[in-house]
């Protein structure tokens, strides 16, 4: 029976309410100041416009993940994508609506805060060391400056941070119910979309992986749990962190490809038939083209080894050289190259070897499998043609050319059998597009390949073509995509020269530009970290490795200065926090690039949730360390929010040592 009166009882963490609110305030206040193009931004504005247009795309740094996000914030403010993003500085336009484009990063970096409040609990600690933490992340300006901006380091952290409390609270949990089981789903959602961010996601990922995997060995090795639990438990792991996180990266392209379907600046680093499904670009090329290859075709061949720069097989009124530098003699026969632009001199012709027709049958024949074809380069009317002379660059292949009748005992080798690598029946018809196929030499059984190897002046510096005898059946670098086509209507060769010429086929611009170094400074916006929370995040990672040393070596010679439950927590942290700082900074020391600060962000991150747990050696001093991380912080808000805005002179006081970089605005 219902009992009157009802009640309910709500229990409220004001701590975590209030970190919440002072982490929004610090996060979004002056959210589109500066009203400029700051760092970054110029570069991952850029991929937000295409995504606004739906225009295709390809960002080598990372998967999309991270742009989407960004790009979400900027359609809700009704961003146009027609902005410029060409130097760091530019103005954003009065009607551009600069705080939806940054309000994704900056509620992630908010949420960082409560999130690693969260996760300090879930750690064990208590409620003042879980405070500490999330105030040294609170008040970190450097994080608070990536969060401020078009920028992805807050996203990434969010994610990590995300999903490692949320496989903590599925391990904490003491509940039998197998609702515990969606903080495991969360957090598989949470590492598919960290390492969908940034590929720097899997470390953390696989950390996580490695704690999982421990404490799965743990729960087989308890007989207390049956035979049965195991097995579904286990299951239930391996489905969560491992099926659940491949699935949803696997959605992530899935969404990035369905909405970026127009032609853009990338798209010819992608095999012909990816382009061919973008609108725009070459689908109005290929747009009505027939789809079967016959005999009498015109058409052009792309290689499938031809990345990431795009390359077809060409030929041009000019001769190998008689001797080559070396010494070597030629076949000073037609130069047979491959060339990675749109050109007249890139169109073949399928021909019967039987006949001598050039045109296409009514109706037509088609070229299947198998069949042994003549390639006729349409400009100059000459076969393609291999024999055993050595390539010019690669001496250990036969040398292409354009048959040429010296009348000397060279006789033509002009016949290649068409095999249609992917094919699905063995009497396939080649497709233009959807075919790739090997070309191989009748006479010698090479197959036809670039090199990669670049020609000297007298070749133009193309790409050498050459018929390989030695390979592998599944070896890539051997395929050919027809990729412009149609049914060749003359016979005569003027005529068939003005039909080459004739306009079927639009140049694509292949270039663009990512982001340029830095112009000038429009606001004195500095990516700077907190001195204070930095020196005690480091302090206490040296703290905790000499405690480490010291609590492993005394229980050695059977000193426990800790029960068993306090070390089992003790070593957990380091797995965590100290493996998480690993995972995160390691990598960047083995890698050749330029870092930045950034870089080390999500590594300080787990430093920080470290930080207050030496609570016995921090005790008496921790509000004290507290008001110097809040002062700093202070000192320099004016560089964090780029308000208010600082004298040359005032700046300069700001520099407290001679290694950093302070810009100066001149007025």
């Amino acid at each position: 029976m219902l009992q009157l009166p009802l009640v309910v009882t709500v229990q409220v963490d004001l701590v975590l309410v209030l970190i919440t609110s002072l982490a929004f305030l610090t996060r979004l206040s002056w959210l589109s100041y500066p009203n400029a193009v700051v760092f970054d931004e110029v570069y991952y504005g850029q991929f937000v416009s295409l995504y606004v247009k739906r225009i295709f795309f390809i960002d080598d740094s990372g998967p999309p993940l991270g742009h989407m996000i960004l790009a979400l914030g900027a359609y809700l403010g009704g961003f146009d994508g027609n902005f410029v993003w060409n130097r760091i500085g530019a103005e954003y336009p009065v009607g551009m609506n600069v705080w939806s484009l940054r309000l994704l990063p900056a509620l992630c970096g908010a949420l960082c805060v409560p999130l690693g409040y969260l996760l300090a609990l879930e750690l064990k600690f208590s409620h003042v060391s879980a405070l500490g933490a999330a105030l040294l992340l609170l008040l970190e300006n450097s994080l608070i400056v990536q969060s401020r901006f078009l920028l992805l380091e807050s996203v990434l952290i969010f994610f990590v941070l995300l999903a490692l409390f949320s496989y903590l609270r599925f391990q904490n949990s003491t509940s039998s119910s197998w609702s515990r089981y969606s903080w495991l789903l969360l957090c598989g959602v949470s590492c598919s979309a960290a390492v969908g961010v940034k590929y720097m996601g899997l470390f953390s990922y696989l950390l996580l992986l490695g704690v999982a995997s421990v404490d799965t060995w743990s729960l087989i090795g308890d007989r207390a749990v049956s035979h049965l639990s195991v097995c579904v438990q286990c299951f239930c792991r391996v489905m969560c962190l491992l099926v659940v996180p491949a699935l949803f990266y696997i959605f992530w392209f899935y969404v990035h490809l369905s909405v970026l379907n127009h032609s853009g600046p990338h798209d010819q680093l992608m095999s012909s038939a990816f382009q061919a499904s973008l609108k725009g670009g070459l689908s109005r090329i290929t747009k009505g083209q027939p789809l079967e290859v016959a005999y009498g075709s015109q058409v052009t061949l792309r290689s499938s080894a031809s990345q990431p720069v795009p390359c077809w097989l060409h030929s041009h009124k000019a001769n190998y050289p008689v001797r080559y530098g070396n010494g070597r003699g030629s076949s000073h026969q037609q130069q047979v190259t491959c060339y990675p632009f749109k050109d007249v001199n890139n169109w073949w012709i399928i021909k019967d070897p039987n006949r001598q027709e050039l045109v296409v049958d009514t109706p037509p024949k088609p070229v299947h499998h198998g069949d042994v074809i003549q390639l006729v380069h349409g400009m100059s009317s000459r076969l393609l043609n291999s024999h055993d002379v050595a390539a010019p660059m690669s001496p250990h292949a036969q040398e292409v050319s354009g048959y040429i009748d010296f009348n000397i005992s060279m006789p033509a080798q002009n016949l290649w059998r068409v095999d249609i690598s992917n094919r699905e029946a063995k009497s396939e018809v080649w497709k233009t597009i959807l075919s790739e196929v090997r070309l191989v030499h009748v006479n010698t059984s090479a197959v036809l390949k670039m090199s990669g190897m670049s020609l000297p002046e007298w070749g133009f510096r193309q790409l050498e073509v050459v018929a390989e005898k030695t390979f592998k059946t599944h070896s890539s670098g051997l395929g050919w995509t027809v990729e412009e086509h149609r049914y060749g209507t003359s016979q005569e060769q003027k005529d068939r020269e003005v039909e080459l010429h004739s306009p079927t086929h639009i140049d694509v611009d292949r270039k663009i530009s990512f982001w340029s170094k830095f112009v000038e400074l429009q606001a004195q916006i500095h990516l700077i970290g907190n001195l204070v929370s930095w020196g005690v995040a480091h302090l206490s990672l040296l703290a905790y490795q000499l405690l480490a040393v010291i609590y492993l070596l005394r229980r050695r010679r059977g000193f426990k200065d800790i029960s068993d439950g306090a070390w089992e927590q003790f070593v957990r942290l380091g797995c965590v926090c100290v493996g998480s700082w690993l995972v995160n900074f390691v990598p960047f020391l083995l890698m050749d690039k330029t870092l930045f600060l950034y870089h080390y962000l999500p590594a300080l991150c787990y430093l920080h949730l470290l930080s207050p747990t030496h609570r016995r050696v921090l005790h008496v001093c921790i509000l004290g360390v507290l008001l110097y991380v809040f002062l700093c912080y202070w000192t320099f808000c004016p560089l964090t929010y780029g308000t208010p805005e600082l004298s040359a002179s005032q700046l300069q006081r700001l520099k407290w040592r001679d290694s950093w970089d302070i810009l100066y605005r001149r007025q």
